[in-house]
């Protein structure tokens, strides 16, 4: 099974790609993972379509089963949630398009999930993808190691069920 991590975001949606097998004795395997970088001088609408067409040729290219995506967080910030919000509704639409199935999950348990702790910071967030995955590889910007959080929770959340 291909899981596909979104987290979500108009300036740097960071995404990543994992493989599960049953029985596989190593757990999950990394496959990709990416971050698209839009720029802020372009207009929203311009960004929006960019981020669609970029998420399309990764779901082309992993042919995922599922999607697993960051819920909307509703902080200070409502702007940045508006924006954050038209990110998810992009990459959700593709999905369907594609026929993905969608999960969705709270920042807080997806931190649970790989680091047992939900006010975990980065750098642990970090780290639990590093030893989740057993991987060493340099993951850069933070949005990368969160679309793989983001897939890892959902592995460890139907491992449960």
């Amino acid at each position: 099974m291909f899981i596909l991590g979104i987290d979500p975001g108009t300036a740097r949606l960071g995404y990543g790609v994992i493989e599960t097998k049953n029985g596989h004795k190593r757990g999950p395997v990394y496959v990709d993972a990416g971050c698209i970088i839009t720029q802020m001088e372009t207009p929203m609408g311009e960004r929006l379509l960019y981020l669609q067409q970029e998420i399309g040729k990764v779901l082309e290219k992993h042919k995922p089963d599922i999607l697993a995506i960051e819920q909307l967080f509703f902080g200070a910030n409502s702007k940045t949630a508006m924006a954050v919000g038209q990110a998810r509704g992009v990459v959700m639409a593709e999905a369907a398009r594609y026929k993905v199935p969608i999960a969705e999950y709270q920042g807080l348990t997806v931190k649970v999930a790989v680091t047992g702790y939900g006010r975990s910071d980065k750098k642990e967030v970090l780290k639990g993808v590093h030893r989740l995955l057993g991987m060493r590889r340099e993951l850069k910007p933070d949005d990368v190691a969160d679309g793989l959080a983001i897939a890892l929770c959902h592995f460890l959340k139907s491992q449960k069920n």
